[in-house]
């Protein structure tokens, strides 16, 4: 419940090609925020990951992790993510 932090995945299996999505409660994000999502470690080769924000809901975002690479993957993932916070219209 803050405007930056860390999630650390599981090392679950992620077939080549897959993508897993799961959601973030924090009472920091209003559902005109920005969140932001960047890989701080456990990849071992670059690329083989791409990150996105799915949805964005008071209280609540939905993180993407999908596996770029031709093999299946299975690391824990620390995720850096932080909230642009957006004036109210």
């Amino acid at each position: 419940n803050a405007a930056a932090g860390q999630i650390v995945t599981n090392n679950a299996a992620l077939a080549a090609g897959a993508e897993v999505a799961f959601i973030v409660t924090n009472s920091a994000v209003s559902a005109l925020d920005i969140p932001v999502i960047a890989l701080a470690s456990g990849a071992t080769t670059a690329g083989t990951y791409l990150l996105s924000i799915a949805t964005v809901a008071a209280g609540t975002f939905t993180v993407v992790i999908s596996n770029a690479s031709a093999g299946s993957l299975s690391e824990a993932l620390t995720l850096n993510f932080g909230i642009i916070h957006v004036a109210q219209l």
